[in-house]
């Protein structure tokens, strides 16, 4: 059995713990084998040497970026504690939080990197159509995906209806083995795969 106490003078407790402990709460879920109390300023944690220390790890992280930013919603508070790699740690501490998109599954983000996606993301914001026009590869459809997605977690839009042009390689869709959806699926794979980058397998599964 293993102790830490861990002071958070150095920030705001209710920016730490969350309104009513929300915050707090859902740092026990990710740590359901460690004993975890809170007093004033200070966090105990008991249990294992291996749990302690991946908690007062990621308790740091999140310490760190209240530092530097003041505030972390609660849905950055939960994806930081369930990253695992450098690149999760650059995204949430080091990199402007408002340039991130989405948060897909185990920590990944996604944000536009180009000049151009930027400006997809930045006109998307302020029309309902807009339209891309480039090279293949240039990330027209990731971006797009990425912008619905983020509506629809932030509850801006009830669903996501997906559309691309089926553009026929000289043989007719009718004469293409399977239903509607198997003739329409490898149209859509892209949009599929940018999906799945983006919700949880679970999560995709129950929308689809």
């Amino acid at each position: 059995m293993t102790e830490t106490i861990i002071n958070l003078e150095t920030v705001n407790p209710i920016e730490f713990f969350g309104v009513n402990n929300g915050k707090l709460d859902i740092l026990k879920k990710k740590f359901p084998l460690l004993k975890i109390l809170s007093r004033g300023t200070q966090l105990k944690l008991s249990g294992s040497q291996e749990q302690v220390g991946s908690a007062k790890d990621k308790i740091g992280l999140i310490v760190q970026y209240l530092e530097k930013n003041g505030h972390m919603s609660e849905n950055y508070f939960e994806q930081i504690l369930g990253g695992d790699d450098a690149e999760t740690v650059d995204n949430f501490v080091d990199r402007n939080p408002n340039d991130i998109l989405v948060f897909g599954p185990h920590g990944k983000t996604v944000r536009a990197r180009t000049v151009n996606q930027k400006k997809m993301v930045q006109f998307g914001d302020k029309n309902d159509v807009l339209f891309a026009i480039g090279p293949a590869g240039t990330g027209k459809t990731y971006t797009a995906v990425a912008l619905a997605v983020r509506a629809l977690k932030n509850k801006q839009v009830k669903k996501i209806i997906l559309t691309r042009p089926a553009v026929e390689a000289g043989e007719s869709l009718g004469f293409l083995p399977g239903d509607l959806k198997e003739k329409i699926d490898p149209y859509l794979r892209p949009l599929y795969d940018a999906l799945d980058d983006m919700i949880p397998a679970d999560k995709l599964g129950y929308y689809m």
